[in-house]
């Protein structure tokens, strides 16, 4: 066991690299090509296994500010010197008819909205608020860091494809739970709620250059909180930030994002 851990150890320090839109360090033993290309198969599945919406009002807000958002994702990556991190990426949005409050992103740009979510979002700019925030979980490579660390504590830190061959429901299990398309509750815990915050931080930039008020974000928030009807897990036991921590620190976040804003206010 603790050749095991060392094992681990030695891995997970080798495999840091730094997140370019926060500077923080994350652990990523995977390829950002072999995430991608799991993606394609696992999207592909949940949709064949969904009620797809297409061509409705919904869908079709769906997909104009999915397109808005990844513009401006791109945009962005490019002034930043990171034009590279979704070089290879090929968007798609889906709307799922399902009633959950719920979306998400997985490598290589691909998203799904359940219509559970649709009625909180309201409007375009509440969507731009989830859209945004799914999205920067692709970006920021989220889903790889958990993928990482659960390949490190479930399976030693094998190499990704000995896990596919010789584990391949485990690996697919883990591969959902970090695009949040699964739950968990476990050691991985403290680094989702650090996700859901940078995420959140880093969508209010996205929308904001999307020509979407970030003010709408903590308004989308509150709604959500209103959903929930009181009934949100303490913070400690969720793998998100309370709702009154999330608006928060949305509110402490705003002054940047709004300058990205007001810059595509001008430019109208």
């Amino acid at each position: 066991m603790r050749k095991l851990v060392l094992t681990a150890l030695i891995i997970a320090i080798g495999a840091c690299k730094t997140v370019p839109l926060t500077g923080r360090k994350q652990v990523a033993l995977i390829p950002g090509a072999q995430m991608n290309a799991m993606a394609v198969d696992q999207y592909q599945q949940v949709l064949s296994q969904s009620k797809v919406i297409k061509g409705t009002a919904q869908a079709q807000m769906v997909e104009r500010v999915g397109q808005k958002i990844a513009s401006a994702v791109e945009r962005y990556l490019r002034q930043k010197g990171h034009a590279d991190m979704v070089k290879d990426f090929k968007w798609e949005f889906a709307l799922i008819d399902e009633n959950v409050a719920n979306a998400w992103c997985m490598p290589g740009g691909k998203v799904a909205f359940y219509t559970g979510i649709m009625g909180i979002c309201q409007d375009e700019a509440g969507i731009a608020v989830v859209m945004g925030h799914e999205i920067a979980h692709a970006v920021a490579s989220h889903g790889s860091e958990r993928m990482s660390q659960g390949l490190i504590q479930q399976m030693g830190g094998v190499a990704l494809q000995v896990a596919i061959n010789d584990q391949p429901e485990k690996t697919k299990s883990l591969y959902m739970t970090a695009y949040g398309i699964g739950s968990q509750y476990g050691a991985m815990l403290p680094f989702s709620r650090l996700h859901e915050s940078e995420a959140d931080k880093m969508g209010l930039v996205f929308m904001g250059m999307a020509g979407y008020d970030p003010r709408e974000a903590p308004k989308f928030w509150e709604r959500m909180a209103a959903q929930s009807g009181g009934n949100q897990p303490p913070e400690f036991m969720s793998t998100h930030p309370s709702h009154s921590t999330r608006i928060k620190d949305l509110n402490a976040n705003m002054g940047e994002a709004m300058k990205y804003y007001l810059q595509t206010q001008q430019g109208q």
